[in-house]
């Protein structure tokens, strides 16, 4: 919405007379209030020189040119007339213009001299508003209303209208809640809120007489019109010129003016916040009807597209059909033109959703529909069509006919029970007594007092946001200031922090990126078709999706039950843009289905759920565990000056997941496994406590070419839930004594898990084993067909002594010996 500050500080100035305050405080004003202002205030450019008032006393049409080109003897009250070319064609002999004559500078440093062109003398410049820096309107040249002013007046006081010093435009974006800010009146209210004025409403019925009827009219239920009001007036004269106080407020505003009935309609929209619509009389063929549109009718609107009209849409139609689009633009056939004698003008509140939807139907924004969108004030209809036809009359001489048509009525606003007290204690700020009620008459409620403390209140009909005593405390603590309100740090409760599973979800985060993995951000949607390309048998439980009603993307409707596709997709854009390497991870939730997942109905708004629904509500809802994937390409470790660096190989993925339940204080034993993605010889799944929660490993080679990863592209995947949060324990403390290494090398099936083989070793060697470690694995002729070797490093240590070598190998050999009782390990000569 751009306003200009004259107009504002004119409304303000009736309460309270010689009222006015700088650019700068009328920007501050509005903050205060919480409108955003878009921009730093733009005041007018200045002009210099002689800029006058001239009548054009004749025009010699040009010819020989590529454009119309007007040589023109123009009356600036000299003795003799200003020669001057013109390209403009909107002005004729005996009109009011303005004139730059030789030495006048205008905006943008560009000065006017004597010169030839088009091969006659020109001296001087006849002015368009844009060329003076009044909004932005090229069109023609200014042309002003007879009797303005005579010809040799000075141009800038005339052009400022009444305006006290350089006028300043202002610039607001006005929020959807606030729509009754889309015009001057509710501006200037808001300013007379922001600097505690009196305030004198613009929106006044004049009183004009109402007798009878003005125009047939029948509106039907359907077309849910809250108000339609009409007004005559007739003995216009057609060549009436909108004056120049009107035509500079409309082009500050950023609307071009057009003709007086089409100006004055315009003018009252952006005076009162009320859209307006001009019929010509003459033009009408019988009564008027407000209906919904039938299928298949047409209508040619003001920009003369031929539109097919919806069944949706709101129409006003005479004996012949749809005439206008209701609350968005009118019909071509019904339009004001410079022939129009009888003007019928239609003051209307339409419902805000049916203008929405036929605006967006027929991509046909207006200034009209933008204000309707948000709601139009419906008490205001008679002031407006009153002030509009009061206008009218006055500027073409016409006459306001004795009648009105008025059906519909303003609406009922709610009567709130408040609190004065209660802005005090949501704000913490201590108001003087009084304030509540100061401030919501400011915005214009009733109120009436129950006590002292309690009183009720009522909003005014532009203020519909208002049916809440919190709607009502917010009011108050705006114009009081927000930036008054404290702020206090509330005291944390002792006890109180992040949960076990939030503590566990953060220490797994922060161990793999300190272990040199990447975090993204993986998408909870998929396509089902990525399950083909995983090679996941038609049972799989990952297969079992759901679908969204309204996905982000059409290609991902269904609820993802693994990270593996989204991180897949995160590598391969990472991939394309030439990073080959690439450790990332994500921890997010995935979705599965449960015999009672499903659809649930709408519940009601008007109260809260039974116990009953909300125990059906979370029925439906599918289980959501928490899951952390990694993928591993390229190199894990880079080549440098250390070495030639090393390709990520499934024991990267497998130490991923041992990194992971180091991080939540669990013990996790892998095994050999085969599951879809993974390499069938080169997948273990990962068990705490004996249940697996996971899988690492390479994956498939058909599968990494299916999805464009390089070959032996690893990954890991673990369901976090599963493993749950585990206490970590402090760090024991470390022994002052040394350390006993022995070695042992142990024969076993081929089958036989070394994970298996170390567990037996752990078991039988006691609190003093420290650790054991795998650092070699042979087959060979020698051990026999389907039999292999592992070595182990075992290391024992006491907390309070220094053991000795026969102490350490009597320990060793009870390892060996539960391994060969668990898995049927013996000692390799």
């Amino acid at each position: 919405m751009r306003i200009a500050q004259s107009w504002l500080t004119e409304i303000l100035q009736r309460a309270n007379a010689g009222w006015s305050v700088t650019p700068a405080e009328l920007d501050a004003g509005f903050v205060r209030v919480g409108l955003e202002v878009e921009g730093a205030p733009e005041q007018l450019p200045q002009v210099s020189g002689p800029l006058t008032i001239g009548r054009v006393s004749s025009i010699e049409e040009l010819e020989g040119f590529k454009k119309p080109i007007r040589f023109c003897l123009v009356d600036v009250g000299a003795a003799e007339p200003q020669q001057i070319v013109c390209g403009a064609r909107n002005f004729a002999s005996g009109d009011l213009v303005v004139v730059a004559l030789p030495g006048t500078v205008l905006p943008g440093g560009f000065e006017i001299g004597k010169r030839e062109t088009y091969g006659k003398p020109s001296e001087g410049m006849i002015c368009s508003a844009s060329e003076l820096g009044i909004g932005s309107d090229h069109s023609g040249i200014i042309v002003l209303a007879p009797g303005t002013a005579e010809p040799g007046t000075p141009a800038g006081p005339v052009l400022d209208a009444g305006a006290v010093g350089p006028d300043t435009v202002i610039e607001l974006n006005v929020t959807p809640d606030r729509g009754y800010c889309l015009s001057a009146r509710g501006l200037a209210r808001e300013l007379a809120c922001g600097f505690d004025l009196d305030f004198a409403d613009p929106a006044v019925e004049l009183g004009l007489p109402a007798g009878g009827e003005t125009w047939p009219l029948e509106v039907a239920e359907e077309a849910g019109a809250q108000r339609f009001a009409l007004r005559r007036v007739t003995g216009v004269d057609p060549s009436a010129r909108t004056p120049w106080w009107m035509v500079r407020r409309l082009l500050l505003s950023g609307v071009r003016p057009i003709s007086p009935a089409v100006d004055v309609t315009n003018y009252v929209m952006l005076e009162l916040g009320h859209p307006m619509h001009a019929f010509d009389a003459a033009t009408l063929r019988g009564g008027l009807t407000v209906r919904r549109a039938r299928a298949g009718e047409k209508l040619t609107t003001l920009d003369d597209a031929v539109r097919t009209l919806d069944p949706e849409d709101v129409v006003i139609c005479d004996d012949r059909g749809p005439i206008s689009l209701a609350g968005v633009m009118g019909g071509a056939d019904t339009e004001v033109s410079d022939q129009t004698t009888d003007v019928l003008l239609e003051a209307a509140v339409w419902d805000t959703l049916a203008v929405f939807r036929t605006i967006r139907r027929h991509k046909l924004p207006s200034e009209a529909g933008k204000r309707y969108e948000r709601g139009v004030d419906a008490a205001v209809s008679i002031a407006a069509l009153d002030r509009a036809a009061t206008l009218l009359a006055e500027i073409t001489g016409g006459t306001v006919e004795d009648s009105l048509t008025d059906v519909g009525s303003a609406p009922v606003m709610p009567t709130i029970a408040f609190d004065e007290g209660r802005p005090a204690r949501v704000a913490g700020v201590d108001y003087p007594a009084g304030t509540a009620r100061h401030r919501l008459e400011q915005v214009g409620c009733t109120v009436s007092g129950v006590d002292s403390d309690r009183f009720e209140v009522t909003p005014p009909t532009w203020r519909p946001d208002l049916t809440l005593p919190a709607d009502l405390v917010e009011e108050v603590v705006r114009l009081e200031g927000l930036e008054n309100i404290p702020s206090v740090l509330p005291t944390a409760p002792a006890g109180r922090g992040l949960t076990a599973t939030q503590r566990g979800r953060r220490a797994v985060g922060h161990a793999l990126a300190a272990a040199g993995h990447v975090e993204v951000l993986t998408s909870p949607f998929c396509d089902p078709s990525v399950f083909d390309a995983m090679g996941l048998v038609d049972d799989d439980e990952r297969r079992d999706t759901m679908s969204v009603v309204n996905p982000l993307e059409s290609e991902k409707g269904h609820l993802a039950t693994t990270l593996l596709p989204s991180l897949v997709e995160i590598a391969r854009r990472n991939l394309t843009r030439g990073t080959r390497d690439l450790a990332l991870f994500s921890v997010a939730q995935v979705s599965f289905r449960t015999p009672t997942t499903g659809a649930v109905a709408m519940l009601p708004v008007d109260r809260e759920p039974t116990p009953q629904e909300r125990e059906q509500l979370s029925a439906s809802l599918p289980e959501q565990p928490l899951h952390v994937a990694s993928l591993y390409t390229g190199r894990r470790v880079p080549a440098g000056h250390s070495g030639p660096g090393r390709e990520a190989d499934a024991l990267d993925a497998v130490e991923a997941a041992r990194i992971v339940a180091r991080a939540l204080g669990a013990e996790v034993e892998v095994r050999a496994a085969e599951y879809e993605p993974w390499h069938p010889g080169r997948c273990v799944e990962v068990l705490v406590d004996g249940e697996v929660v996971g899988h690492a490993g390479e994956l498939h080679p058909a599968v990494c070419e299916r999805f464009g990863l390089p070959a032996r592209s690893c990954a890991a995947e673990l369901d976090l839930t599963a493993i749950g949060a585990r206490e970590v324990l402090p760090a024991p403390s470390i022994s002052a004594y040394p350390s006993v290494n022995q070695d042992v090398a142990l024969v076993v099936d081929v089958g036989v898990p070394a994970s298996a083989v170390e567990a037996a070793l752990r078991s039988g060697g006691g609190d003093l084993l420290e650790g054991v470690r795998l650092f070699d694995v042979y087959t060979g002729a020698q051990l026999g067909e389907g039999r292999k070797s592992l070595a182990y490093a075992l290391t024992f240590r006491a907390v309070d002594r220094t053991l000795t070598e026969d102490e350490a190998t009597r320990w060793r050999t009870a390892a060996v010996d539960a391994a060969e009782a668990e898995v049927g390990a013996s000692l390799r000569g």
